[in-house]
C-alpha cells in the first residue's frame, strides 16, 4: 500500500474487504453450513455476521460457536447480538483505534442503514503499525538533524543541498559561539587542564538528555494540543527529572575527577556544571518543540538543530563560568 501523508485519514472502505460472510439470523446451524459450502467463505474469515430480513446487521457468530452448536439450533440463539461495527464514513485511523480499544479480530463496516458493506480484520492494524514504525525509524533520525527523508529521497543534488545546508548552518553557528566562549575562558583552561579532558563528556551528556526530552515532547505534541496547563505540568515533571539526572551524573563525574586527578575543586566545578547543564537540557528539550508548535512550525524538523545548538551554548557557559569561579 503506497504511503501518502494523509493515508490514515483515507476512508476505511478503501482497505475494507468485500468478501463478507453473512448469514440469515433465522437459519439453523445446518442451513448456515450448507450456505457456506455453497457460496464459499472468501479469505481471512474470522467471524460470521448474521443479518435480518432487510439485510441489516443483527449479530455475529464466532466460527468456533458455529462449528460446535447442534445442527438444528437457530443462529439467532447462538449469535452475539451486541456487535461492534465501524461506520462506512470512518477513516483508517478510526479503524486502527477500534482494534486497539476493543481487541477484536475483525469489524464489519456498515452504512447508515446498518447494512454490511465490508469488513476489516486485525491485519490492517498490523500492516499500518509496521508501516508507520518503519517510516518513523528512518524519518526520526533525519528529522532530528533537520530534514525529512521524503524531501531528499528523489531530490537532485542541488535540491538536497538546499534542504540540508540551512540546518547545518545552525550547527556551524552554535559551534562558532561555543568556540568564542572557550576562547574567552582560555586562562581558566590553562589553569586546569582537566577541564579539557571532560569537555566532550559534558557536552555529550547534555545533548543526550535534550534529545530524550525533545523526543518525548514531540511524541506528545502529535496526539494533543498543548496548553499552558499542559506546559506547566510537563515543565514540573521535566524539572524533577532534570534534578535527578543532573545530580546523579554530576556526582559520578565529580568523583571520577577527584579520584583520578586528585582535583577536588575541579570535580566540584565539573559536577555542578553537569547538574546545571542537564537541567537546562531537559527544559530546552520540552520548551523548544512546544514553542515551535505554538508558532505553527514543524517541531520534528526544526527542534533538533535548535535544541542542540542552545544546549551546547548553555552547557559551555555553565562549564566555564563555574570553573572560573571555583578554580
Amino acid at each position: 500500500m503506497k504511503y501518502e501523508p494523509d493515508h490514515l485519514q483515507q476512508p476505511v472502505l478503501a482497505v475494507a474487504r468485500k468478501d463478507v460472510a453473512t448469514l440469515r439470523q433465522d437459519f439453523t446451524v445446518q442451513q448456515a453450513l450448507d450456505a457456506i459450502r455453497q457460496r464459499g467463505i472468501g479469505e481471512k474469515i474470522v467471524y460470521f455476521y448474521t443479518v435480518d430480513a432487510d439485510d441489516r446487521l443483527a449479530g455475529v457468530v464466532p466460527t468456533r460457536r458455529l462449528l460446535t452448536a447442534p445442527p438444528e439450533q437457530r443462529l439467532s440463539d447462538i449469535m452475539i447480538s451486541r456487535v461492534m461495527a465501524i461506520p462506512a464514513d470512518a477513516t483508517i485511523m478510526d479503524a486502527c483505534e477500534a482494534f486497539v480499544l476493543h481487541k477484536f479480530l475483525a469489524f464489519p463496516v456498515i452504512d447508515k442503514q446498518r447494512r454490511i458493506v465490508g469488513v476489516v480484520d486485525v491485519g490492517l492494524l498490523t500492516e499500518e503499525a509496521f508501516d508507520i514504525a518503519e517510516r518513523e525509524q528512518t524519518d526520526a533520525l533525519f528529522e532530528s538533524i533537520g530534514f525529512r527523508v521524503s524531501q531528499v529521497r528523489e531530490a537532485s543534488p542541488l535540491r538536497a543541498f538546499r534542504f540540508r545546508f540551512p540546518w547545518l548552518l545552525a550547527t556551524i553557528s552554535s559551534g562558532t559561539v561555543c568556540a568564542l566562549l572557550a576562547s574567552a575562558y582560555e586562562l581558566t583552561l590553562s589553569k586546569s587542564i582537566v577541564l579539557a579532558f571532560f569537555l566532550t563528556m559534558v557536552l555529550g551528556l547534555a545533548e543526550s538528555v535534550s534529545v530524550q526530552s525533545m523526543t518525548v515532547t514531540i511524541q506528545a505534541l502529535r496526539t494533543m494540543r498543548p496548553t499552558f496547563a499542559w506546559y506547566g505540568g510537563a515543565l514540573r515533571r521535566e524539572a524533577g527529572i532534570a534534578l535527578l539526572l543532573g545530580a546523579a551524573c554530576g556526582v559520578v563525574v565529580g568523583l571520577i575527577v577527584w579520584l583520578w586527578r586528585g582535583a577536588a575543586l575541579a570535580g566540584v566545578a565539573i559536577g555542578s556544571s553537569i547538574c546545571l547543564a542537564l537541567g537546562t537540557a531537559c527544559i530546552l528539550g520540552l520548551s523548544v518543540p512546544a514553542l515551535l508548535h505554538a508558532l505553527k512550525l514543524d517541531p520534528k524538523i526544526a527542534a533538533g538543530p535548535v535544541t542542540l545548538a542552545f544546549t551546547d551554548i548553555f552547557t559551555l557557559l555553565f562549564y566555564f563560568s563555574l570553573a572560573a569561579l571555583l578554580l
